[in-house]
């Protein structure tokens, strides 16, 4: 008994004028929305706020630490 694929399987449900195609779509449309949001974001190196409370007070103790190794001379 040989069955056809398409009489097994209806595969017009999931043509794009059909409601679940559609769905697929539309899933498909956030899924690649989402995916360019994040190469956009890694590439352009934003530094959240902490980030940069971080860094500042890493920067300012070792200029402090670079000015007790060097002093000033008066």
């Amino acid at each position: 008994m040989i069955i056809s694929l398409n009489t097994a399987l209806d595969l017009k449900i999931f043509s794009p004028s059909e409601p679940i195609g559609i769905l697929i779509l539309l899933i498909g449309l956030i899924f690649s929305g989402i995916i360019f949001y994040i190469i956009y974001a890694v590439s352009t190196n934003k530094e959240s706020l902490e980030d940069k409370k971080l860094r500042t007070k890493k920067e300012s103790l070792q200029k402090e630490k670079i000015g007790k190794l060097f002093p000033k001379k008066k």
